[in-house]
């Protein structure tokens, strides 16, 4: 027969609870089961609920109705917030669910890539919407990596809001790379994505001739943008020529583009920052049918 424990051992136990050593408060105790991990279609069918929740809670807030914008944001926290929809993204990049996208933008840079390895002169990058320390970037070797977050999932990522963060004033503090990788479809309001573009264009660093090597003069600086396929070629209000043309009004000419059955890539150079006569691009139908989605981009002055 066992020996019977001693009563100050079970007042012990009693005291500190089943997260005994105060395991509880950080990491999870080692015989706890890992949570399952959703599969394809339910990642699929989270994002896109957060997406749809998303726009509504931007219109019904345009339009000033506060009882049905608190009710949203109750549907947003029953699906847990943010912070599930996160969990959605990282495994949605996982390999078995497509991959990490940065490793497009590391297949495009590769010219630039051979010559900081020799040089040893590393790129600026801003990556925005982080979900991972440990994506083909990161990896490379080729980076001083800057990443952001609205809800930091890891160590190594700033929770902040890139709306929110102070434009740098002196060229060195800006960035050679801007990585938006399912980024702007995120953002609720048609404006807020403009913003956001535009925005991005007075975080890159367009330096003079001496800096760059001929390859990277030919890329650099550059923004990588990747939103879900449909957002392009299923809209009723975007197409490739439309967010070409409103890209270019901000100083931009595409690069490198890349589509799959899920996400579209593109690559652009920052070659001139956007002056104060730049174009303005309302919400505009390009592409009529019961059938497309209503994503958009608007441009204001």
């Amino acid at each position: 027969m066992p020996p019977k424990k001693s009563a100050s051992v079970n007042r012990k136990q009693r005291q500190l609870g089943p997260g005994v050593g105060g395991i509880a408060k950080g990491r999870p105790p080692l015989a706890k089961k890992p949570q399952a991990a959703l599969s394809s279609e339910k990642t699929r069918q989270l994002i896109r609920s957060h997406h749809q929740l998303n726009k509504q809670l931007a219109s019904v807030e345009n339009a000033g109705n506060r009882e049905e914008a608190d009710e949203i944001r109750k549907r947003i926290e029953q699906l847990g917030g943010l912070k599930s929809y996160q969990q959605a993204s990282i495994q949605g990049q996982a390999n078995d669910r497509g991959g990490d996208s940065s490793a497009v933008l590391m297949e495009w840079l590769k010219p630039l890539t051979s010559v900081v390895g020799k040089d040893k002169s590393k790129l600026r990058l801003l990556e925005v919407g982080a979900l991972s320390t440990r994506n083909a970037c990161s990896r490379s070797g080729c980076f001083d990596v800057e990443r952001i977050d609205l809800n930091s999932q890891a160590e190594g990522i700033k929770q902040q809001d890139f709306m929110a963060r102070s434009i740098p004033s002196p060229d060195g503090e800006r960035f050679d790379v801007i990585s938006l990788s399912l980024v702007l479809n995120y953002v609720p309001s048609p404006e807020g994505r403009g913003d956001m573009l535009k925005r991005t264009c007075e975080f890159l660093s367009i330096r003079n001739e001496h800096t760059y090597s001929m390859d990277q003069q030919s890329t650099l600086p550059a923004l990588f943008l990747v939103l879900p396929a449909p957002c392009i070629v299923n809209s009723r209000y975007m197409s490739e020529e439309r967010l070409a043309s409103l890209m270019e009004s901000l100083g931009y000419a595409l690069l490198r583009s890349k589509q799959t059955s899920k996400l579209v890539f593109y690559l652009w150079q920052l070659k001139a920052r956007p002056g104060s006569r730049r174009a303005k691009f309302s919400k505009k139908q390009v592409n009529p049918g019961i059938n497309r989605n209503n994503f958009s981009i608007v441009l204001q002055h």
